[in-house]
């Protein structure tokens, strides 16, 4: 089921010019012991992205893995923290492999987002973001301060996309009224270019 989900992947992927694919880890079977499968979930885990790899790299893909918390988003998944992730991608050991990290569901697992972002920048292929715990627009109450985050992530380097994957309070374009206050408080105008670029 993964090769098949993969393949077609692929060919969408391929369609749109998306360069990056989430590779899906799975769930733990209903009734079963997380403790008790979690070899074999790895074990196969780490042969479907070795799959993944090979053929992604074929076509001059990055895969992505994505710990989603298991303490609200969903308790069956197999992979639910940066740490996890990490170690199988290094068991994996391909170049083409990335982190997709959600700081949502980092914060919910472990919090430590400096820190959990500065020893993964390296594996990093990808960056989501949310409020927590309500998974709102990020300038929406919440425990994690994103213009903090924004300005770490630019001084570790980070030059690639964040995803924005919350639900609005309301509707879409007012949700973005963050992303414009931010740009307006970092001298830029609206697409992010700075005045000086006009």
């Amino acid at each position: 089921a993964f090769r098949q989900g993969l393949a077609t992947a692929v060919q969408y992927a391929r369609a749109v010019g998306c360069p990056r694919i989430h590779l899906m880890a799975g769930r733990v079977p209903l009734g079963a012991d997380r403790a008790v499968v979690a070899g074999e979930m790895e074990t196969t885990l780490i042969e479907n992205l070795r799959y993944a790899a090979d053929l992604l790299a074929q076509e001059d893909m990055i895969g992505l893995v994505e710990p989603i918390n298991s303490r609200i988003s969903d308790p069956r998944y197999f992979l639910n923290t940066p740490h996890q992730a990490a170690a199988i991608l290094e068991k994996v050991g391909q170049p083409n492999l990335k982190l997709q990290l959600d700081l949502f569901h980092c914060q919910i697992m472990d919090g430590n987002l400096s820190r959990n972002l500065e020893t993964y920048f390296p594996l990093i292929g990808h960056i989501q973001i949310a409020q927590v715990p309500g998974r709102h627009e990020p300038d929406s109450p919440g425990e994690l301060n994103f213009p903090y985050i924004f300005k770490f992530l630019e001084c570790l380097g980070y030059t690639g996309y964040v995803g924005c994957e919350y639900a609005p309070k309301g509707d879409t374009l007012e949700g973005l009224g963050w992303l414009r206050s931010y740009w307006e408080s970092r001298g830029l105008q609206h697409g992010g270019t700075s005045e000086a670029a006009e």
